[in-house]
């Protein structure tokens, strides 16, 4: 049976994901800021959440989550870094650890750069990585707690996974990056391509993010169009993601 991704809309442009095994409907909640939404979603559809997954653990990702352990017996996972301060913790998971999702399993990624301790979650079999805010579609994101080499490294390890991989990101950030993109590659008809579709589904936009549809989400995108789009996944030398970085946070 199939992996389910529900997107659910958190604060002002976060992305909290349901995933659903819809063999056995045992969920985790991934990045959750906010409790009533993913509570309601959940409900709506009948999902038992078993799971609370943390990509790092900044408040805007992770607040939510001893309410929603508490409210559903559910343990809470993060980077064995993040023990004293990734709110609710329970679990520690480190680069190839596994965890499982009904008859799902997914495989973890260290790729600090963003923050020291920050994992994604890979279901290869499903074609899905969520990566918190390391991979931005069109993206990156910013290098709080890491540097340039730390994100080149990262940004190579999520490459390298298959192209028709599904990225599910923390933010709608998507125009913006992509209009950083075309400022980097003006001539990159890709890049024009996905910034004007991206223009096109948020010109619609609710003016309350948690009102938003399927069809005002740029996520997911995919590795595929990471390769061809994303100036930070494009960036062939660590001094050349850098440059980027430097001016992506002043663009």
């Amino acid at each position: 049976m199939a992996l389910r991704v529900e997107r659910i809309p958190t604060l002002g442009d976060n992305y909290t994901y349901l995933v659903i095994c819809e063999a056995t409907q045992d969920a985790a909640v991934v990045d959750a800021p906010e409790f009533d939404p993913v509570v309601a979603r959940a409900t709506e559809l009948g999902a038992r959440v078993t799971k609370v997954l943390s990509t790092h653990h900044h408040p805007d990702h992770s607040m939510a989550n001893p309410r929603l352990a508490e409210h559903y017996g559910a343990p809470v996972y993060g980077h064995v870094s993040d023990a004293d301060r990734l709110p609710g913790y329970t679990h520690g998971l480190d680069e190839g650890d596994t965890i499982t999702v009904g008859e799902h399993a997914a495989r973890i990624l260290f790729i600090p750069a963003h923050t020291r301790g920050h994992i994604a979650y890979v279901f290869d079999e499903a074609r899905a990585v969520f990566c918190g805010d390391t991979l931005f579609a069109g993206g990156c994101g910013r290098l709080f707690e890491g540097d340039p080499e730390m994100m080149h490294a990262a940004m190579a390890k999520l490459g390298a996974l298959p192209d028709d991989t599904r990225v599910f990101c923390g933010h709608e950030y998507t125009q913006s990056n992509l209009e950083f993109a075309a400022h980097v590659e003006p001539d990159n008809a890709d890049v024009g391509d996905a910034l004007a579709r991206a223009r096109k589904l948020r010109a619609a936009a609710a003016a309350d993010w948690h009102d938003a549809t399927a069809d005002e989400m740029t996520v997911p995108t995919t590795i595929a169009d990471e390769h061809r789009t994303n100036p930070f996944m494009r960036a062939e030398t660590v001094e050349e993601l850098g440059r980027r970085r430097a001016m992506k946070d002043s663009f």
